[in-house]
């Protein structure tokens, strides 16, 4: 498919909160400003988060900041990797007042204050410093952005009232500390790696979706993998690419992904637009929730990543990455 790349900053959304067409398109850097995102407008429709993943050689860290406008949606898990055991805490606000999320990406903090959880997300120089505290666990962490680093950025048109705004940021050099049970170890640079998920958009009530990222270095250059499927079916986007060193390298095709969730050890295999990787996982978070009108069904794999990478600009083969592929579907 043929998609419009975007150079210079634009709004999502028109003065009537509909969606302003000249955003449909994707960038190299998080062009998009999304302060119409919120408020009365479509109310119950908007969906705001911040997702960040580090993965270090000991450690799996997640944490979400969310607001969904009837509820505010936060959780930390953090995974010992020798042991499988994890640490986590999920909690549910009543509306949004438990969270503090910036209009546009890299205007202000992003936060979560929910009894014993705490999120604090930072734009510092040079990158984003990644706190958080649950019982049992705590991290401070430093994504850093190196210069010249591109991020995917998408927006996704289901139609003029429901649309979605991603910027998918992988390969995030990271460095900091975890604490679990009161042991704190190193979140190691150059072996450590942070992802964002940002996200600012009107859903549909019902929508499934695949997401797999991973990142890593092979022969001193760093790698990220970025790929998606199912909800930009028939919408002219995806958010599919590949970074390479610090250049982000577009796949404008749906991609055919191979997995089976009653066997999720069998390696993943997703393909096409030059793509052909295999992911073997190591661990699976599964996790299902069921408010009311909320619900959600997550199966997310963590494990390394394989295979090769050919455009006009490069060939690549890589191995190694650390990361995860997923299976969602929401009614939310």
């Amino acid at each position: 498919m043929i998609e419009h790349e975007l150079t210079e900053r634009v709004s999502l959304t028109g003065p009537d909160g509909r969606l302003n067409r000249a955003a449909v398109g994707w960038a190299r850097q998080p062009l998009v400003d999304t302060p119409g995102i919120g408020g009365r407008v479509s109310w119950g429709r908007n969906k705001r988060w911040e997702y960040w993943n580090v993965m270090t050689p000991t450690h799996v860290i997640a944490l979400t900041v969310s607001s969904l406008d009837y509820a505010a949606v936060h959780e930390v898990w953090v995974l010992d990797r020798a042991s499988g055991e994890a640490v986590k805490h999920a909690a549910t606000g009543v509306l949004g007042g438990s969270a503090t999320l910036p209009a546009t990406l890299g205007d202000g903090p992003a936060r979560a204050r929910h009894g014993r959880l705490t999120i604090d997300i930072d734009e510092v120089d040079g990158g984003t410093r990644l706190r958080g505290t649950i019982p049992g666990a705590s991290f401070d962490v430093v994504a850093a952005r190196p210069p010249g680093h591109e991020c995917l950025a998408v927006v996704v048109p289901w139609s003029d009232t429901r649309f979605q705004y991603t910027v998918k940021d992988v390969a995030r050099p990271a460095t900091g500390t975890v604490t679990v049970d009161g042991v704190t170890v190193p979140v190691p640079a150059g072996e450590s790696w942070a992802v964002l998920d940002h996200g600012r958009g009107r859903w549909p009530y019902d929508i499934a979706w695949n997401w797999g990222a991973g990142s890593g270095s092979v022969d001193g250059r760093t790698i990220g993998i970025q790929v998606g499927a199912r909800w930009t079916a028939g919408t002219g986007s995806t958010e599919n690419a590949v970074l390479v060193g610090t250049r982000l390298h577009k796949i404008s095709h749906e991609l055919d992904w191979d997995y089976d969730l009653d066997d999720w050890r069998r390696p993943w295999h997703i393909a096409g637009g030059g793509l052909d990787a295999t992911f073997t996982p190591f661990h699976d978070k599964r996790s299902s929730t069921q408010l009311g009108v909320l619900a959600s069904r997550t199966v997310q794999c963590f494990g390394h990543w394989a295979g090769t990478f050919r455009d006009d600009e490069v060939e690549i083969a890589f191995e190694g990455l650390d990361g995860w592929a997923e299976d969602v579907h929401n009614r939310w």
